[in-house]
């Protein structure tokens, strides 16, 4: 039986400027960097990094993620398709079964935090010349900023949804349920906006409604989780001495940002990947295993050295 709290998402593409529409998916990652940058800016003002090495910081954090997280999708999940399109891999556009502009569809956030890791080794190097791990200690504070943004970016776009459920923090995912197409071809209306909306709320497709099962909001719950996370790590680091220990939270945010994702995952529809290979958790839960002990080692290794300024 369906909850009555449960409700129906059908949210538009984005914000329609008349000549450009700015889709809240690609919003939510300018927010991210732009909040990413603020944050930093001000801990190089304490830690007294100069301002001009923020820069190089962006950009390579920009890259870094960008790439990272489509090349851990192509190699994490979709594999099997990529290597017979590689094409498609660093391009917006599908080739078969005809020619399509798809954007960057398929992002992982595991690939962009290796990704990250790899070039704040270079940058820590070269640009700061200070351990990766200080770097480290810091960049993850608004990492996790980020990641919040980027799941509700997620959820705007009805995707990484979860399973099926009857309680009351089901959703009603439309565009999940009905691809564009299928929406404008059951209902004979030739706009898949319009089509959708027609799904929504017109009476003569309640029929199609019904079929729309609710869902658990994935995204929602790991972004209020990103939340605490992003809450402890910014306490510790402004109100206690913990950031002179090199490694600590870093090694606590791999802890417990991918116990968070670890956790979701068992509401979430199955994302592809090689867990029918391995069995017993999912592709992102295994993924999640390395980071989560490598926190815990980077943990118990901080607490027992003296601090590092």
């Amino acid at each position: 039986m369906t909850h009555a709290l449960q409700f129906v998402w059908n949210p538009s593409h984005g914000i329609d400027l008349g000549f450009f529409t700015v889709r809240y998916y690609s919003l939510m990652f300018v927010i991210a960097f732009g909040l990413g940058w603020y944050i930093m800016k001000h801990i190089y003002e304490r830690e007294n990094i100069p301002i001009e090495k923020l820069d190089s910081l962006f950009i390579y954090t920009v890259f870094a993620t960008l790439i990272g997280a489509r090349l851990g999708h192509v190699f994490f999940y979709d594999w099997d398709y990529f290597k017979d399109h590689k094409l498609e891999i660093l391009l917006p556009f599908r080739f078969e079964p005809h020619f399509e502009f798809t954007g960057f569809a398929g992002l992982a956030s595991h690939g962009a935090a290796i990704a990250i890791i790899l070039v704040m080794y270079y940058y820590s190097k070269k640009i700061i010349h200070k351990p990766i791990l200080w770097i480290l200690d810091r960049i993850i504070i608004p990492v996790t900023c980020g990641g919040i943004f980027v799941r509700l970016g997620n959820f705007f776009n009805s995707e990484i949804v979860g399973h099926e459920t009857a309680s009351s923090m089901g959703i009603r995912f439309i565009q999940d349920k009905y691809t564009p197409g299928e929406a404008m071809r059951l209902t004979n209306i030739n706009n898949a906006t319009e089509a959708y909306k027609a799904i929504e709320s017109n009476p003569q497709f309640a029929p199609l409604l019904e079929n729309v099962i609710p869902k658990h909001p994935a995204q929602l719950y790991e972004a209020f989780g990103y939340i605490f996370v992003f809450l402890i790590l910014f306490f510790l680091y402004w109100k206690t001495n913990v950031r002179e220990k090199l490694g600590f939270l870093f090694g606590l945010f791999l802890v417990l940002l991918w116990t968070v994702r670890f956790i979701v995952e068992y509401v979430k529809e199955s994302q592809g990947g090689f867990e029918n290979e391995l069995g017993l958790f999912s592709t992102g839960q295994w993924l999640s295993i390395p980071f989560i002990i490598v926190g815990l080692i980077l943990l118990i290794r901080a607490k027992k050295q003296d601090p590092v300024a």
